[in-house]
């Protein structure tokens, strides 16, 4: 067995919950209604995304800020 890190972003919905991504895994998108269920929801999403990719003989891919924290911040434009 391997170990793998992601960077997992969580919006806070106006609505309630949480939207989750995990930008080096694209194909995961998951929501949970507390941050716990939320990191729960990410962490059993990215375990499939993972075993899929490796039943097909697939990379799994880096994340290339693992083990560091990316600076995020929004930035508006006018256009």
């Amino acid at each position: 067995m391997a170990e793998y890190g992601y960077n997992v972003i969580y919006e806070q919905l106006e609505e309630g919950g949480y939207h989750v991504i995990v930008p080096a895994l694209p194909g995961i998108v998951t929501y949970g209604p507390t941050l716990p269920e939320a990191r729960e929801m990410a962490r059993d999403a990215i375990i499939c995304h993972v075993r899929g990719l490796l039943k097909d003989n697939e990379e799994i891919p880096e994340d290339p800020f693992s083990g560091s924290q990316p600076i995020q911040e929004e930035l508006k434009v006018t256009v």
